[in-house]
């Protein structure tokens, strides 16, 4: 009996220890994060890089790998990924990826600046330049950098770049003189050639290939040194989420323009429209969309400047006769500044562009708009009043009573007081001349 007693404990002890490994072994299963940037490097694609780094670094992932594809972006949140990939507490890589995507301009500091890099087959990077956003010094000039000291500025500019993406580079050991040609001559190569110059680690034909790569490798991290144990780790895929990918949407220069176009047309309901409510408040949401997605932007002031202009002239037109001149000039004023409201005199044209597929389309339907108002409303003008008090101008009606200077008539049913320049007898038929205020103005009617 004390033999079995015996062997039955030991029987659950070995069946404790076994559980409690297992769960032990579940608990330090390593985690390898991944990210999916495909587009333009903005405000929206930095706060996403971020947060999910911080997140990463609380839940103690092995790695996080940034999958890249991207024709570059806005410094600012350039900077803002690379300061924390630089401080993160968990190595980060970054693979250009699918076959085909590029990592170009800002997108070529950030692999830089990553623990590791990989390139899939087909890929490129390169053309790291920067480029103004602006136009010209003043916020209404709009116009290309033209004196002396723009161009020393885009200098100074460069120059910064260069040494930013120079220390990146020595930082994780990576081809200096490449990096520094890529920012001032805005050269590019493939593949193959980042790895054998040393720009990126390797080509990796998927992302399994990549992690079987990073396994036993060392990263450089602010706290010291860490070797990965990337071997049978969980991927977890971190998704950008849809709130991010509405505002990314919305950063998109065709949506902005058309966000802004929207949010005039609700004001001008609303203007036409007193306490219609719905078009106003609709209006003002698709300004601040607008003006949101402007702030990641190269606005050109003058080219919205003649948006606002061209609304005015539009609105005018109804209130004003100018036999089509306000809308002539409208026109003139809407085109203009669709085609200049975004300034690509030096910042690249797929990124920062207005297509003018969208353009001529918003142009089109703002002036058919407008031209359908004011027809109507000339129409409206030219018609007889048909209510309020010159609506009973012409009216027939019946004199209930004898009418000289005073007297009483019914029209529409309705007692009105008259008076005629000529007497009118009782019950005789009668048409209304004029009105004033609340005295009618009648005459015999005559067959």
């Amino acid at each position: 009996m004390k033999r079995k007693l015996i062997s039955a404990l030991f029987l659950m002890f070995l069946l404790a220890t076994s559980l409690i490994a297992a769960n032990d072994g579940i608990t330090q299963q390593k985690e390898i994060w991944v990210l999916e940037l495909d587009g333009v490097i903005n405000p929206v694609a930095a706060s996403y890089i971020g947060n999910n780094i911080r997140d990463a670094e609380k839940a103690n992932a092995e790695c996080l790998i940034l999958k890249m594809d991207t024709p570059g972006g806005l410094m600012i949140s350039m900077r803002d990924i690379i300061k924390d990939i630089l401080n993160s507490k968990v190595p980060v890589a970054v693979y250009i990826s699918p076959r085909g995507a590029q990592s170009a301009s800002a997108g070529v500091f950030i692999t830089v600046s990553a623990h590791f890099a990989a390139m899939a087959p087909g890929t490129n990077i390169g053309a790291a330049h920067p480029v103004t956003l602006g136009g010209g010094g003043s916020p209404f000039g709009g116009g290309k950098p033209d004196s002396a000291s723009t161009e020393a500025m885009m200098e100074k500019v460069t120059n910064d770049a260069v040494a930013q993406i120079r220390s990146l580079a020595h930082e994780r050991g990576r081809n200096e003189k490449w990096v520094e040609e890529a920012v001032r001559k805005s050269v590019s190569i493939t593949e193959t050639e980042a790895v054998e110059m040393n720009v990126v680690d390797l080509v990796a034909k998927d992302l399994d290939e990549f992690i079987e790569y990073l396994d036993k490798k060392v990263a450089k991290l602010p706290s010291g040194n860490k070797t990965l144990s990337t071997h049978n780790a969980r991927i977890i895929i971190q998704p950008m989420g849809f709130h991010r990918k509405i505002l990314d949407v919305i950063s998109n220069p065709n949506i902005a323009y058309l966000l802004m176009i929207l949010g005039f047309y609700g004001l001008f309901f609303e203007i036409r429209s007193p306490g219609a409510i719905f078009p106003g408040v609709l209006g003002v949401i698709f300004l601040i969309l607008a003006f949101f997605a402007f702030q990641v932007l190269p606005i050109n002031y003058a080219g919205l400047a003649l948006i606002i202009i061209a609304i005015i002239l539009f609105i005018l037109e109804i209130s004003i006769t100018s036999y089509g001149l306000l809308t002539i000039g409208g026109l003139i004023s809407m085109i203009l500044g669709s085609m200049m409201l975004f300034d690509v005199s030096e910042a690249p044209k797929e990124l920062y562009s207005v297509s003018l597929s969208v353009i001529i389309p918003v142009v089109i339907c703002t002036v058919l708009f407008f031209v359908v108002a004011l027809s109507y409303a000339a129409k409206a003008h030219k018609n007889k009043p048909t209510t309020g008090m010159e609506g009973i101008v012409g009216e027939m009606g019946r004199a209930i009573t004898e009418i000289g200077n005073s007297g009483t008539v019914e029209v529409h049913g309705e007692i009105w007081k008259a008076t005629a320049l000529e007497p009118i007898s009782k019950n005789a038929q009668i048409t209304v001349t004029a009105v004033n205020h609340m005295l009618l103005t009648v005459e015999e009617f005559k067959s």
